[in-house]
C-alpha cells in the first residue's frame, strides 16, 4: 500500500472523529492536536498535498483552526 494511501486512510479516520469534535480529543485544543502541526504542516507544504486536507470537509477547517493559531 502506498504512503499516500494510508495517509488517506488516516485522515479518513480524522474526518470522522472532527465531524463530532472540534478537535482530536474533543471540543478544546489539546497536545494531540498541537503534535500534528509539524508533520501536516509538511504534508501541505513541501509535499503539495494540501488536497488531502481541503478535500475533507472537516479536516480541512480543523487545519485551518490549528495552524492559525498564534505561537
Amino acid at each position: 500500500m502506498a504512503s499516500c494511501d494510508k495517509i488517506c486512510k488516516v485522515l479518513d479516520i480524522y474526518e470522522e472523529r472532527l465531524s463530532k469534535n472540534k478537535y482530536l480529543a474533543g471540543d478544546f485544543f489539546s497536545l494531540v492536536d498541537l503534535s500534528h502541526l509539524p508533520f501536516t504542516q509538511y504534508l501541505v507544504g513541501q509535499m503539495g498535498k494540501e488536497y488531502m486536507t481541503t478535500s475533507r470537509k472537516h479536516v480541512s477547517a480543523w487545519w485551518d483552526d490549528i495552524s492559525s493559531r498564534p505561537s
